[in-house]
């Protein structure tokens, strides 16, 4: 088969499971041992070590995890790896792995798809570093494709815990940061793991820390997720998050996706923390600690994000989607000498530059913690820190499939045309320091609000997103623009159209 066909950006994914209609598995047992294989020689090649080198595996909830794990822990044994096997992980614990002393290990690979239904599965890698690159991948795939070996001998395959570690490691940050040994005490937080991997935080952060945790909800692993989707961007998840708080008179629900590296929340109005709310909060919060500093967003964060950002002392950095992207671009930023505090996608993966800027949904929910704390000693809410927001009156996507092989030359052919077409149109204004795809701003008469329509980073299609400040003005918009896109043939406008009727 085809390796390269199982890259996605900087991680590994294919089909592991039958179940679903024309999804073939292509993770095979001899793809994942190749996988192995693959992994333990760029390994060898990156640290140059010969001898004790040292591996962590780690798998979220999902039903086909573990044999994958079983068959990529006895393939780099065989190459001479030494594998320790932590069984249920999340994704960021894994890379804690690689820094946390008593452990170091050389690298570590997590078994997840994240949110992607229950017959996906693939890998994520890690060093001390962080995690691996797209380029990185391309090697371990193109090793995995072909039939070197390390030629080490002497591995083995132990079990062995971090969730422990990991856990203690959240709580004691809460404990520092308020000086209390139970400072949750007298608080109703309530958490929905979706039947990922996520549940831990419930027994082993928030319950030590004093919290009443009672309402939580789906904590059990189960990858046949027979409740919802486990993703905070998911309506039916938010939903059900938002009932159990409001069922419980919490004062905080907290949801993860699958593998934890992404958390939403819903604070004790019932109202969804999320999206542009939860980068606002943290950038409230992180603006406080450190002054000016730089917040990096994906392309499609709201104009009244931007202006709260800069209301509160910081700079609005919008840069391309894709959390690597964010996230390099964050650090590439503070190498430069600009002190870059968070980076984060509308999706919830945030990075903090104070914690290796990994991607960690329960460590984004540890500040909050701290902050629903400090909040209580001090006289103020979570609610308060985001009171002078100013949210879109009306928000809306469409995803237009490219009816094309050569997507990506058409899809920014229509994007080039567009820009030129926006410079003569009464009312629109190309937005400054635009980093992907095409990005207009509209005046009042003209739907008052933005959109950007730019390249998908890997389906042959054009995702644009329009918000609007009045009732009525993303159609408003959206009409403007159906004129012009229309004339595509190779666009598919249809949902857009409906929508204009």
């Amino acid at each position: 088969m085809d390796y390269s066909k199982l890259q996605n950006g900087s991680d590994i994914r294919g089909v592991a499971l039958d179940g679903i209609a024309g999804q073939n598995v292509n993770l095979t047992e001899q793809v994942c041992r190749d996988i192995g294989r693959g992994f333990a020689l760029w390994l060898c090649d990156k640290t140059g070590k010969r001898t004790d080198l040292r591996v962590a595996v780690g798998m979220d909830s999902r039903l086909s995890g573990p044999n994958l794990s079983k068959w990529i822990c006895e393939a780099m044994a065989q190459e001479g790896l030494l594998v320790t096997d932590f069984g249920m992980a999340s994704t960021p614990a894994m890379f804690m792995s690689t820094v946390t002393e008593g452990y170091l290990f050389d690298g570590s690979v997590m078994i997840t798809a994240s949110h992607l239904p229950f017959n996906r599965n693939g890998f994520k890698f890690f060093t001390a570093q962080g995690g691996l690159e797209k380029a990185d991948i391309k090697q371990i795939l193109d090793y995995a494709a072909g039939d070197h070996t390390t030629g080490l001998a002497g591995g083995s395959i132990c079990q062995g815990e971090f969730m422990d570690t990991y856990a203690k490691i959240l709580a004691d940050k809460i404990r520092a940061a308020s000086g209390k040994d139970r400072p949750l005490e007298g608080f109703r937080i309530v958490v929905d793991a979706g039947n990922g991997a996520g549940g831990f935080y419930v027994d082993k952060v928030l319950k030590p820390l004093g919290a009443n945790t009672d309402g939580s909800r789906f904590l059990e692993p189960d990858g046949s997720f027979p409740n919802h989707i486990p993703n905070p961007e998911n309506k039916e998840a938010m939903q059900s998050i938002t009932e159990a708080v409001r069922e419980t008179s919490a004062d905080l629900g907290i949801i993860f996706d699958t593998d934890v590296d992404r958390a939403g929340a819903v604070l004790s109005d019932g109202s969804e923390l999320n999206r542009n709310r939860i980068i606002a909060m943290l950038a409230a919060v992180l603006l406080r600690e450190h002054p000016g500093t730089t917040i990096v967003t994906d392309s499609i964060t709201s104009t009244g994000l931007a202006k709260f950002i800069e209301e509160k002392g910081g700079i609005h950095h919008r840069f391309k989607r894709g959390y690597r992207n964010v996230i390099n671009e964050s650090i590439r930023l503070n190498e430069l000498g600009q002190d870059s505090q968070l980076a984060i996608e509308t999706s919830g993966h945030g990075a903090l530059k104070e914690n290796y800027f990994l991607d960690d949904g329960a460590y984004l929910v540890t500040k909050l913690l701290i902050e629903l704390a400090r909040g209580k000693e001090q006289g103020y809410t979570l609610e308060s820190l985001i009171a002078s927001l100013e949210e879109p009156a009306e928000s809306v996507e469409f995803r237009m499939n490219i009816l094309l092989d050569d997507f990506k030359s058409y899809g920014q052919q229509v994007i080039d045309d567009l820009t030129a077409y926006t410079q003569n149109q009464p009312g629109w204004t190309l937005a400054p320091s635009n980093f992907e795809g095409v990005r207009v701003n509209l005046d009042e008469e003209h739907g008052s609000g933005w959109f950007l329509l730019r390249l998908s980073l890997h389906d042959p299609l054009l995702p644009l997103n329009i918000e609007s400040n009045i009732q009525g003005g993303a159609k408003q918009i959206a009409t403007e623009l159906a004129g012009f896109l229309s004339g595509y043939e190779k666009l598919d406008t249809a949902s857009l159209l409906d929508y204009c009727k």
